[in-house]
């Protein structure tokens, strides 16, 4: 393969990890311009529906002249309105196509490095590396250091540093006992929510997948959530207002959340220090702590952003591609997990990265290798029979036992099997 083409796949494989970086601000703008349309159809059919009824007013003398004029200002303050909100809109458009272009141009810069030994690739990977630092900060609720590291970079156009402070602040708000932010946020992304509710649920369908739950209806569990607050005080009034904010805001959901609502309905026999289930699980405080994971979900789903941080998914990818079954293998642990990552061992088998990579997947080949002389052992690992000896001989095995250096696991020589390869 020529090098070019090694510059492109790894190109390729770099536009996959951060597809967040293109995708959010496009998810931005559809939401920008969908509060646009909002804005404008709301006031424009108040103002249509003013303007008939003034004009009709006007034509049979129902209103005198100061009062049509009153209405038509009425109007103009509501236009003047709509054209600052629209003002306000455009502007935050605007910074998003300026990031946009700039999260481009930094990806663009990738192409136009001619080879992977290039300085210019160093410095990019800087700049990328940089990238993941901050959003694995702003996903653990750092966002002043981050936002320190942004700007000591300048890079705070190739991150999303107050989309992670919102997502942020209405989690915290959740862990302290507080819905409003939620239910506000909620509200914001009314259309949205119930858009992706309606995707998930006939994607289930379509693949006839029974055995998965729904996905949680995010404002639902807030209102079930403040209808146990109510009910928690145990106070009469407190009691009816509980009941009246389910009949307006849980009933609604009896179609989808039937099981819930009657769990619900229970509470209002039992006291907050019941050990019964599941009025028990209701009552718990922990709930605001799924409120907030579930929010965070939520969030997450709804900009295309990934669950897991960058750098996670990065080091996973890495860790991955340098893999191979000698790097936890007994044989060589004795003298490869001995040293550091400074020395020019497999970094994989220094002690460092050992253990970190013992769960992570081999990564995919499309090529199989296939030493001489196959046999398999009785734990279904294969080896070249050579090999196998010379490795179980350099441990000191007797002849009439063989050694898996990998799992360290002995076996008599007469277990181990001729593999055929068809």
């Amino acid at each position: 393969m020529s090098e070019s083409t090694t510059t492109k796949l790894n190109a390729e494989s770099h536009l996959l990890l951060d597809q967040p970086l293109l995708r959010l601000p496009h998810e931005l703008l559809r939401k920008n311009f969908k509060a646009s349309q909002r804005h404008v159809e709301r006031e424009r059919e108040a103002v249509l529906a003013s303007l008939r009824t003034t004009a009709n007013s006007a034509l049979t003398d129902e209103a005198t002249p100061p009062q049509t004029l009153a209405s038509l200002d009425n109007m103009i303050t509501r236009m003047q309105g709509l054209k600052r909100k629209l003002e306000s809109l455009h502007g935050e458009e605007k910074c998003i196509h300026e990031q946009s272009r700039k999260r481009i141009q930094h990806l663009q810069d990738l192409y136009e490095i001619p080879s992977l030994v290039d300085v210019k690739y160093d410095e990019w990977s800087r700049v990328r590396l940089n990238r993941l630092l901050v959003d694995y900060l702003l996903r653990n609720g750092y966002s002043a250091s981050a936002r320190e590291l942004a700007k000591g970079r300048g890079i705070e156009d190739l991150v999303d540093i107050e989309v992670f402070a919102q997502c942020n602040r209405i989690q915290d708000s959740l862990r302290k006992g507080s819905t409003q932010e939620c239910l506000a946020w909620c509200q914001e992304n009314k259309q949205s929510l119930r858009k992706n509710n309606v995707k998930s649920h006939v994607e289930l369908v379509a693949t006839k997948i029974t055995n998965i739950p729904a996905k949680s209806n995010l404002e639902f569990e807030l209102r079930l959530q403040q209808y146990i607050e109510l009910v928690r005080t145990r106070q009469p009034q407190k009691l009816y207002e509980a009941t009246q904010h389910a009949k307006k805001f849980l009933a609604p959901h009896k179609d989808t959340q039937f099981g819930e609502i009657s769990k619900a309905a229970g509470l209002l026999a039992y006291p907050s220090n019941t050990s019964a289930e599941p009025y028990r699980t209701l009552y718990s405080h922990a709930r605001w702590e799924h409120l907030a994971r579930t929010f965070v979900q939520t969030h997450h789903n709804l900009l295309s952003l990934p669950s897991r941080p960058l750098l996670h998914i990065a080091l996973s990818a890495g860790l991955s591609a340098l893999k191979t079954p000698s790097c936890h293998s007994s044989y060589a642990s004795s003298s490869s997990n001995a040293n550091s990552s400074t020395t020019s061992v497999c970094p994989i088998c220094s002690t460092e990265l050992n253990e970190l990579a013992r769960n992570v997947p081999y990564a995919h080949h499309t090529k199989s290798y296939v030493e001489n002389d196959p046999v398999l052992l009785p734990n279904g690992r294969i080896y070249g029979r050579e090999r196998l000896l010379q490795m179980s001989a350099k441990v000191g095995m007797p002849d009439s036992k063989v050694k898996d250096p990998t799992t360290g696991e002995e076996f008599d020589r007469s277990e181990v099997k001729k593999v055929f390869i068809s």
